[in-house]
Order: structure tokens, then sequence, then C-alpha cells
């Protein structure tokens, strides 16, 4: 159904209701109670927002957990990255120290040798003994000039093992340190290991739970606004990415008005320095820069992706073409990639959320499934420009880009 027919025949609902806070324990309605609430009008809408109120509690705590599932597998691979690039200094230190002490050895050696020849010659006597004896003048000559020439060898061969043996000493103590450094990121990313799998594990039992009360709700929904689960679904996140949208422009608004102000205080002050623009949006940016994803768990499939969200426009009235302006837009934001994150802003997701729990308005399982992405995606461009042609022009004429 487009997203105009459901916005018609659901908008009596009213606006999504206040989320309660995690202080308070969700009452979950009962098909009792929306059986006797079909009565009257009153006690229908009375238990729409109680539904709603129900979902939206879910909602928030699925998603606190899985943006902290999110956070804590992103510090795992940078723990994990650490330690790599700790083990790739430890072992090339080590190699460099054990090349350098075979160097002072063999210097060493050298330097043994030449001392020997220094004092004996192939007879086995001194040379000192045969200069003493010596009456040849020239052959005197030529052993004064031999026994100068191997004592200056000796001298260079012993500086030389002397630096090579200082070079050794130094690589050992610095692998040392690299390794005691090693150590010390490897218990770090064990730590961070285990903290994110635990996260996951967290993230996982809560989307599950509310993807099991939501099964049931949207179905009491459908049963007291006399239309499918789907729709109902559908007009829900609709409701909400409306409300974040608004929130997002008010924002915006808010330091636009903020940004005049300081400007005009800046010319009254007659001040030269640049005010820094700033701006909140759902984007932020595009993560193709932002390195390697920082997630776990989730299965990251382009062409499938780009395949669902080619089936899902329909509802908003789209054709081939707006398909065509949404496929440039989101390879540009992230690749098409469900685990895409820039790790300066916090944006995620295919659409690049930011933050990126705002997507737990579309489904729970926002962090790990791309269809649930790109729902909340849809939703977001509907509101906030209306087509993806539109979003995609915004996108072009930022620069930095964003939408």
């Amino acid at each position: 159904m487009p997203a105009a027919a459901i916005t018609a025949a659901l908008l009596a609902v009213g606006a999504a209701v206040a989320v309660p806070s995690a202080a308070q324990a969700t009452t979950y309605p009962t098909w009792a109670d929306v059986q006797a609430a079909q009565a009257n009008q009153a006690a229908k809408q009375a238990e729409v927002q109680t539904i709603q109120a129900a979902l939206q509690a879910d909602q928030a705590d699925a998603a606190a957990k899985s943006q902290a599932a999110l956070v804590a597998s992103a510090q795992k691979n940078q723990a994990e990255a650490a330690l790599a690039a700790a083990d790739q200094t430890a072992s090339n230190l080590d190699a460099q120290a054990t090349a350098a002490a075979a160097t002072a050895a063999r210097a060493q050696e050298r330097a043994g040798q030449l001392a020997a020849n220094l004092y004996r010659d192939g007879a086995g006597n001194s040379v000192t003994t045969q200069l003493a004896a010596s009456k040849d003048p020239n052959q005197l000559l030529y052993q004064l000039g031999t026994l100068s020439q191997l004592s200056s060898t000796w001298a260079g061969v012993m500086s030389d093992a002397s630096v090579a043996a200082n070079t050794a000493a130094a690589l050992h103590e610095q692998a040392a340190r690299a390794e005691a450094e090693r150590s010390r990121l490897a218990g770090i990313a064990e730590q961070k290991s285990q903290a994110a799998d635990a996260a996951v594990a967290t993230a996982n039992a809560a989307v599950a739970t509310t993807q099991s009360h939501a099964t049931t709700m949207y179905a009491q929904l459908a049963t007291l606004q006399n239309v499918t689960a789907e729709t109902a679904r559908q007009y829900q996140i609709g409701v909400q990415v409306a409300a974040q949208v608004a929130a997002q422009q008010a924002a915006a608004r808010r330091a636009a008005e903020q940004e005049a102000a300081a400007r005009q205080r800046q010319q009254q002050q007659q001040q030269q320095q640049q005010q820094q623009q700033t701006s909140t949006t759902s984007s932020g940016g595009s993560s193709s820069s932002s390195g390697a994803p920082s997630t776990v768990g989730v299965t990251v499939n382009p062409a499938a992706a780009q395949a669902y969200a080619a089936s899902a426009i329909g509802a908003y009235g789209w054709g081939s073409d707006q398909f065509t302006c949404l496929r440039q837009l989101w390879t540009q934001e992230s690749g098409w990639r469900a685990d895409a994150l820039n790790v300066s802003s916090g944006a995620y997701g295919i659409p690049q959320a930011l933050p990126a729990s705002k997507m737990a308005t579309a489904g729970a399982d926002w962090r790990t499934n791309q269809n649930t992405q790109i729902d909340w995606g849809l939703a977001y461009i509907k509101d906030a420009y209306g087509s993806p042609c539109a979003a995609w022009a915004h996108e072009m004429s930022q620069n930095p880009h964003w939408y």
C-alpha cells in the first residue's frame, strides 16, 4: 500500500506516545484487553496508545543494548588491531636483535683471530721475537709494516664488534619492552573480546524478546485499526520517523539561530574569526573513509540489500528513476554495507543513521538486519526530503557530502 494511503487510513490513531522510563516495567496488553476495548471508540483509542507505549518501551530497551553491542564490537576491533601492530613490532625487534647479536659474535671472533695473528706467525713463533731476532733491515721493515697493518685492522674490528654488541643489547632491550607491551595489549584485547561477546549476546536476547512481543502487538493494533499487521507496522515506523525528522529539523533551526546570534556578536565586536557552522542530520556523511566495519554478527550482502530496497520503494510510489538516485546515495554513504560505521561520528548502517539507534523505530534488529535499516532509511528520506532523488541532490550540494 502506498505510504500516503497508509497515512490516510490510520491518521485517526494519532501520534506516537511517550516512551516509559527504564525504571517502569513494560505492561503488555492482552487479547482480552483488545476485545474489551473494541466496545467503544474512546476505549479503542486508549488501548492503541497503550500498545504503542509498550512497543516503544521495548524498542528503546533493545536499542540501548544494541548500541552498547555496537560500541563494544568497535572497541574489540580496535584492541585487536593494536595487538596485531604490537605483535609485528615485537617480532621485528626480536629478529633485529638476533641478527645484531650474530653480527657482534662474528666481529668478536674475527678480532680474536687477528689478535692471534699479531702474536704468532704461521710457524707458531712470536711476532715480537721475530722482530727482535731479525738481522735483515728489509725484512724488519716488512714485518713492522705487517704488524702495523694487523694492529690497525684489529682495532677497527674491535670497534665494529663493540658497536655491534651495543646495538644488539639495545635491540634486545627494545624487544623486551615490545614484548611486555604486546602482553599488555593481549590482555586488553581479551577483555574487549569478552565484553563484546557479552554485549552482543545481551543485545540479541533483547532483540528476540522485542520482536516476539512486537509480532503480537502489531496484530493487536491491526485488529483495533481494522488494517493488516504489516500496514500497522509500516504506519508505526512512519509516525516515529516523522517525529525524529521533526526533532532533527527543530535542532537544526536552533543551531542556525544560535549561529546567527554568534555572527551578530562577532560583527558587533568586530572580530575576524570565522564561525564554524554546525548542523544535526540523520547522516554522518560517507563512511567509505572511516576504516574497517566495527560490529559483529552482521550479514553483509550489498546485492541483496539493493534488491530489497528496489522492492520496497513501490510502497512510497517511487519508480526506477528514484531507485537509481537511492543506489547512488547509499553507495556513496555506506557502499550498501549493513555494518558500515563512521568511527568519527558514529553514523551506522546502510543509510548512515546518526545516532544509529534511531533505526530501532523500524525494528529491534537494526544493528544486524539490513532490511530493517532500509525500512528506516526509506521512511527518513520520505519525511525529510520527499524522494531519493531530492535526498541525492542535497547530498551532492554539500561539501563534505551529507543528507
